[in-house]
């Protein structure tokens, strides 16, 4: 076969310039430092690649999420521990109000106290995140949450009216979970169960006239949580619908002073109130004593026994006609306990029966500061166990994290051991295939003529 020195020229030049594109690759891996300088150097590892790299901008998202999500819970958390610590200042407080040697002047300069609390309090409820939106008026973060509204007669107290809504700010922190970066203000600051969670308790003779004697009433318990919900609702043939109340009344007479229930509901407007309908049978009284809400048949009142599974404890002495109310807790602000305490600590007490009215909605007050610091606290554990799991989610997206940079590590990065040595090799061989051409080119016959 007849070779040309064209071919020779040729097949020279082509091999010359693949060894030099391959070592020009090689300088290239590494420089850069990656192995696929571009998908068709390895389309299989490229494609997967592709797919980690976006798991991963997934996941970084998520972190930024929980890591948003933590700031805002944190200065929640920051705030429920200033309003638990002017709920226990006001507690106090209050405790000492009740100390019967403290004079009129006394009780209201704890008033003017109060006040300034109170007014803490409000800061605390309108306060702002970083970014100015409001922390407590759920989805409503532009607007104020809290705001005074006029003076009413004939206390003068000023109400605290909420313009958030009840929602819940979520934050996508995993694939499958969300986290609410809120609390709203509606349930921290509003809804606040009165009495004992369950019952309220409160004193007030007949007609509306202050008791005479000297009882008061505690919050009470509930034993049975069933019992005292079927007997709220179905148990107890209840005369009417509305206020559903139970009333404790006492009376006195030869053996002693002596108490009994009566049904105090009264049904839907427009129909007419009805009388207090007596529900159990007549009990001797001892201060101190626990009372059970007993009723007894006393047809046609109530023609079966219920047991509502509670009591209260009244001591001091009740004189006759006193009348103590037992009704299912409703909701309460706790701005709206504080305008009351304020109220009361401004009353002047100029006898036995303003002392002994005083003492008897003072415990129903501070009643309903535990319930508001109870409520502060249940918030401020499940804010707590928030930033819990937002810690475990950040640590689980860190080590995710470092698995995906290790997979693509495997994927794209080069081996620079390996790389050097085809370098070397690369260019050993295209230096011998210079040399080599340069011999072969140099031949000619006419050297041997």
């Amino acid at each position: 076969m007849r070779i040309s020195t064209s071919q020779i020229y040729d097949s020279a030049l082509q091999g010359m310039e693949r060894s030099n594109s391959q070592l020009l690759k090689l300088q290239n891996q590494l420089s850069s430092g990656r192995r696929m300088l571009t998908p068709a150097d390895d389309p299989v590892a490229s494609a997967r690649a592709l797919a980690v790299t976006q798991a991963r901008e997934v996941t970084a998202q998520y972190a930024r999420n929980q890591g948003h999500a933590s700031d805002r819970l944190g200065l929640v958390d920051s705030q429920l521990s200033a309003l638990n610590d002017s709920l226990q200042s006001v507690r106090s407080r209050v405790v000492q109000a009740g100390n019967t040697v403290l004079a009129d002047t006394d009780r209201q300069a704890i008033a003017i106290e109060l006040e300034a609390r109170l007014d803490e309090m409000l800061a605390i409820a309108n306060s702002r995140s970083a970014e100015g939106d409001y922390l407590f008026a759920g989805f409503q973060g532009a607007t104020m949450p809290f705001a005074r509204s006029a003076a009413t007669a004939p206390t003068g107290a000023s109400a605290v009216a909420y313009f958030g809504d009840d929602g819940q700010r979520l934050l996508q922190v995993s694939s499958s979970q969300q986290m609410p970066s809120n609390v709203a203000g509606s349930d921290l600051f509003m809804n606040i169960r009165e009495g004992n969670g369950r019952f309220s308790t409160a004193g007030g003779g007949n007609g509306g006239l202050a008791n005479q004697g000297s009882g008061s009433i505690d919050a009470g318990s509930v034993l049975d949580h069933q019992k005292w919900q079927d007997a709220i609702n179905t148990a107890f043939p209840w005369q009417g619908t509305n206020n559903r109340s139970l009333q404790v009344v006492f009376s006195s007479g030869t053996g002693g002073t002596t108490y009994q229930l009566f049904d105090v509901s009264t049904p839907a407007p427009p129909s007419a109130p009805l009388p207090p309908l007596a529900v159990s049978d007549v009990r001797p009284f001892s201060p101190g004593q626990a009372i059970p809400l007993l009723t007894t048949a006393q047809p046609p009142a109530a023609p079966l026994s219920v047991d509502f599974g509670a009591q209260v404890v009244i001591s001091g002495q009740p004189a006759a006609g006193d009348t103590f109310a037992v009704r299912p807790s409703a909701n309460k602000s706790v701005f709206q306990t504080m305008d009351e305490l304020i109220a009361l600590l401004r009353s002047p007490l100029d006898s036995s029966t303003a002392r002994g009215d005083f003492a008897s909605q003072l415990q129903g007050h501070l009643s309903n500061l535990d319930q508001a610091l109870a409520k502060v606290s249940r918030v401020q554990s499940t804010v707590g166990a928030h930033l819990q799991e937002l810690d475990s989610l950040s640590s689980n997206a860190a080590a995710l994290d470092i698995q995906y940079q290790q997979t693509l590590s495997n994927l794209q990065d080069l081996d620079y051991a390996q790389a050097i040595s085809d370098f070397t090799r690369q260019q050993v061989g295209l230096e011998a295939a210079q040399k080599s051409f340069v011999t072969i080119s140099g031949l000619s016959l006419f050297n041997y003529l």
